[in-house]
């Protein structure tokens, strides 16, 4: 008999390509059939089977307060009610860019726009503007959204489904991006070499949460903000993932790294569709209307999403809030690996603050190379077993997990424990 999911599903796949809205959630490569969420609460995701999941996906990153906090639902209520949508400035931007511009080390200015791919496409457009220059080095494995430039490399969702990085690209779109591995430093100053004067930017997500969580080795990002300095070029941080989660301040305050330009995704938004790029004054004084870099977006600064990222910012303010993140990941980290040992299976964890990734390899993952040679196999077993243990992990082996404030002790005994029969399984 067919879960509801299932029936569903079948509907989805003759309207929407794959059924889905978003390439992993088809689940193909972990098999089965993705599973259609009825609510979130909490630490939970319930389907519209009645069947109640630990999330451990937390949409992919931003919902550091677990699901349905009541003071952003509360926020969000409020503002609903005096509109949705004007098309006109609202007191709420103003707010939220001053919370992110005193959080974040390299943000002076920042300019909401409605993605992560928004944020990182337009921080391209403003360095190149900004040096005069077409080229760009990113990370094997690091994706930075789905705009033409940067699907090279991309990990995530192209690697999860094992296709080129994307037919429709044209050559010239790509023609000016290099990519190269993560951690490797002379490979960046190699590429600088062969385009002498052209770069324009090192674009980096600082620590990898799209090829699975890979960590910036010693040295790694000093050595980014050294070359870049040296050769008239700018750093970008991709923050979409690691901005408000790994330290309030974001990668850039857990590893001491100023870079010039930061984007940042959904968490400013508390879950919504939101994202935004920022820096130092002089470039971002650059952006339309102050100057002549065009950007724009009918929704930047939409008043829900403002709201719900004020509400969520203030939230992890409060005291203790990131020592309490790191401590419970710890211990879900530590659980995982003693499982893992115990039954004999080559394991590595990853972790990032309160992103972390589970690679059935015996280690180090340092670069897209490794974690890609992890079991494949293992983990769509793992994540099947895991599924039917109550615990929901993101559909891929190259993606991330997050654990929110929601995730008590509790929850995280109830996941280790949940862990220890899949693997014995």
């Amino acid at each position: 008999m067919q879960t509801s999911s299932e029936t569903l599903f079948a509907r989805a796949q003759q309207l929407l390509p794959g059924g889905v809205n978003s390439p992993v959630r088809a689940f193909r490569a972990v098999g089965g059939t993705p599973f259609f969420v009825e609510r979130g609460e909490g630490p939970y995701l319930f389907d519209i089977d009645g069947r109640r999941y630990i999330d451990y996906v937390c949409a992919y990153g931003p919902l550091v307060l677990g699901h349905t906090p009541p003071s952003v639902a509360a926020a969000l209520q409020e503002a609903v009610a005096r509109g949705w949508s004007y098309g006109a400035p609202n007191p709420l931007e103003v707010e939220l860019a001053e919370l992110i511009t005193a959080a974040l080390p390299s943000v002076e200015q920042v300019r909401f726009v409605n993605s992560g791919t928004e944020a990182t496409m337009s921080a391209l457009r403003l360095a190149r503007a900004a040096t005069g220059r077409p080229g760009v080095i990113k990370f094997d494995g690091c994706y930075h959204g789905h705009a033409d430039a940067f699907l090279v490399s991309a990990g995530s969702g192209v690697a999860t489904l094992g296709l080129p990085d994307s037919p429709g690209v044209p050559a010239s779109a790509v023609q000016h991006t290099s990519s190269v591995p993560f951690n490797d430093l002379g490979a960046v100053e190699a590429a600088f070499a062969r385009a002498p004067g052209a770069i324009a930017a090192v674009i980096v997500e600082p620590a990898v949460g799209n090829a699975g969580v890979l960590l910036p080795e010693p040295g790694f990002l000093a050595g980014l903000r050294a070359v870049t300095r040296r050769e008239g070029a700018l750093l970008i941080f991709d923050e979409v993932m690691t901005g408000f989660r790994v330290a309030y301040g974001g990668a850039q305050a857990r590893y001491g790294v100023v870079p010039d330009l930061t984007c940042l995704g959904k968490i400013i938004g508390g879950g919504l569709p939101v994202g935004a790029y920022g820096g130092r004054s002089d470039l971002m004084q650059q952006i339309a209307p102050a100057g002549p870099v065009y950007q724009a977006g009918t929704l930047s600064g939409n008043p829900l999403a403002m709201a719900a990222g004020i509400a969520t910012l203030q939230a992890l303010q409060a005291p203790g809030t990131y020592a309490t993140l790191e401590q419970r990941s710890a211990t879900l980290a530590a659980g995982l690996a003693a499982a893992a040992q115990r039954y004999g299976i080559p394991a590595t964890i990853n972790r990032a603050g309160s992103m972390f990734s589970l690679f059935f390899h015996p280690g180090p993952v340092r670069t897209f190379a490794e974690a890609k040679a992890s079991d494949a196999d293992r983990f769509r077993h793992f994540h099947r077993r895991m599924l039917d243990h109550g615990v929901f992990l993101a559909p891929s082996a190259y993606e991330a997990a997050f654990l929110s404030l929601a995730h008590d002790d509790a929850v995280v005994a109830a996941t280790v424990q949940a862990a220890e029969a899949a693997l014995k399984a």
